[in-house]
């Protein structure tokens, strides 16, 4: 374990000088204050993080998780049963493909008309698109699944709630990960498009707030806030899959 982390933690310090060297480069190639370097930016950075920065990444990465966890909860089960139902695969399967492809950030304005501006509205919008991600993920894996290690595990009298708990769960949890992983990606996307919207807490609200006032140091400083909280939640999932999907992890 200490060997993996110290493999890692080697690999994201040489990626952060290599963009770092292509942030400075850019930034003197453009010649603009729009673009700081790098250098101004983490200053201000370290210098508006405790007093101003943090309180806004703490709401930020509860709305995120709040939602990882709520899509999550609702799309990991019932992608389970449809992926191992044919008859419910038939019903839902339809109304899967025809949603699925519809962008939600276009039901922002809805929900936040009948959930207010608070973190109601942008909770429901990166649920709604997390489960999307995890269900579709999960029946995939569920159906995907080979039918012998099912019936292998049935001729010993399982029951249909050991096959779905030592079976089936366990062999589409890794694809779930990776879906979740994704997820996360595109949940933080999503995050600054609603806070920088409506609202005044949060990391997209604090760095529309910075470009309305022509701040580009303090802007930057809440991009690499966003991109902090990007990388927690990457590093959180990985941490949390290493321990329940042991079997996956071999040593290399």
């Amino acid at each position: 374990m200490k060997g993996g982390w110290g493999h890692k933690l080697t690999g994201y310090a040489g990626a952060s000088v290599v963009l770092l060297i292509g942030w400075q480069l850019l930034s003197l190639a453009v010649d603009s204050a729009a673009l700081p370097g790098p250098v101004p930016a983490i200053s201000e950075f370290a210098r508006v993080f405790f007093p101003e920065l943090l309180p806004h990444l703490g709401v930020s990465l509860w709305r995120v998780v709040a939602s990882m966890v709520l899509g999550t909860v609702l799309a990991v089960p019932l992608g389970l049963a449809i992926g191992r139902s044919h008859r419910l695969d038939a019903v839902a399967a339809p109304m899967i493909f025809l949603t699925y492809p519809v962008p939600k950030v276009v039901f922002l304005p809805v929900l936040l008309v009948l959930l207010g501006l608070g973190n109601a509205s942008k909770i429901a919008l990166i649920t709604l698109i997390v489960f999307f991600q995890i269900l579709v993920t999960a029946r995939d894996a569920a159906r995907s699944i080979p039918s012998a290690s099912v019936l292998s595990v049935r001729s010993l009298g399982a029951g249909r709630m050991d096959v779905a708990r030592h079976v089936i769960f366990p062999a589409a949890l890794p694809d779930i990960f990776t879906a979740l992983r994704i997820g996360s990606g595109t949940a933080v996307a999503v995050l600054f498009l609603t806070e920088s919207i409506a609202g005044n807490q949060g990391l997209g609200y604090y760095i529309v707030d910075a470009w309305g006032r022509i701040d580009y140091a303090g802007m930057f400083a809440g991009i690499l806030g966003m991109a902090l909280l990007g990388v927690v939640l990457y590093e959180a999932l990985e941490m949390l899959e290493s321990r329940m999907c042991r079997w996956t992890h071999v040593v290399r």
